[in-house]
């Protein structure tokens, strides 16, 4: 059985946003990161999806992170729980987007939305497989998986920038 088919993702729209993928797109990009990223083979794998507006995003960041300020994408990595049985699927954690945020970062940067909330989902979901950004080697490897995964499935390098 591929990865593929082994990962559930719930998504929840809680915003009326425009431009938002749909839930087979959201959950494509999720499978497609894990697929892509490898050494996952623990069994089935759990995700869950929430789109949201900024002011809950903001409450989020200021919460969880102490920004008070709306951001992008935050990822919550599930913590391991020990003892359950094999055909249970293992939650990978939650990603939360921000719409309106990845609307504008979208014009503003000249992608398309959708090249960016490929963008947004990809690096959310690399945080709940363990990549990290923090330190310069960390951001370099993960920002080059992004670019490779996005560019397997046609979507050009969000780092390049005009």
């Amino acid at each position: 059985m591929s990865a593929t088919a082994a990962i559930d993702v719930a998504i929840q729209v809680a915003s009326d946003a425009a431009d938002i993928p749909g839930e087979a797109a959201i959950a494509e990009w999720v499978r497609q990161t894990v697929d892509s990223a490898g050494g996952h083979d623990c069994g089935s794998l759990e995700v869950a999806v929430r789109v949201v507006g900024e002011a809950e995003m903001r409450a989020l960041n200021r919460e969880y992170r102490s920004k008070d300020s709306t951001t992008n994408v935050l990822s919550f990595p599930a913590e391991a729980i020990e003892g359950l049985p094999a055909e249970v699927p293992t939650a990978l954690g939650d990603i939360v987007i921000c719409a309106p945020v990845v609307a504008r970062e979208a014009a503003e940067q000249g992608k398309t939305a959708g090249a960016h909330w490929a963008h947004m989902l990809v690096h959310g979901t690399l945080h709940l497989l363990g990549f990290d950004h923090v330190l310069p080697d960390e951001a370099a490897a993960m920002e080059a998986l992004e670019v490779r995964i996005l560019s397997q499935h046609g979507v050009a390098n969000p780092y390049n920038l005009a």
